[in-house]
């Protein structure tokens, strides 16, 4: 089985937001839909988090769709900056189902899978300062550009 060569974005790593150099070069972003998931906004750490949610939750983003070099070149910043490997991890990396958006609607396009960053710390998201983004969509949080303490 060959492993797709994608993730799907939500946050700091969308085009134009304050991580999108991590990302590298070598990829085309779509922009896509991640079904069945809840985003939060992380304050004061400043960052997305993306949980398991209700089947009927969206998730707005993008999804960066990488030359097989490229994403060998990209996979290991990524995993550093989702803290992947700290201990305990701050995010794991999954493979979903997304659509690609199409013309002027969410529900209309193809369906690809591609790897999320899930977050991996749930006892956080008790805590204050995790805030559900009703919308899905990052972009919508308006203190998004302030980095938080551990400068992610």
């Amino acid at each position: 089985m060959t492993l797709p060569a994608r993730v799907f974005v939500y946050g700091t790593l969308l085009p134009g937001e304050r991580n999108a150099h991590v990302a590298a070069r070598g990829f085309r972003a779509r922009p896509a839909t991640l079904r069945g998931f809840t985003l939060h906004h992380l304050h004061p750490e400043g960052y997305p988090a993306l949980t398991p949610g209700p089947a009927d939750t969206l998730v707005r983003g993008a999804v960066l769709e990488y030359t097989p070099q490229a994403w060998q070149a990209a996979l290991p910043g990524l995993d550093e900056l989702e803290g992947l490997h700290d201990t305990p991890a701050l995010y794991t990396r999954q493979l979903a189902v997304l659509t690609l958006d199409g013309p002027g609607t969410p529900d209309g396009g193809e369906e690809v899978t591609a790897w999320v960053y899930v977050y991996a710390r749930p006892e956080r998201l008790r805590a204050p300062g995790a805030d559900v983004v009703p919308s899905g969509d990052w972009r919508d949080v308006p203190d998004r550009d302030r980095r938080g303490p551990d400068g992610r």
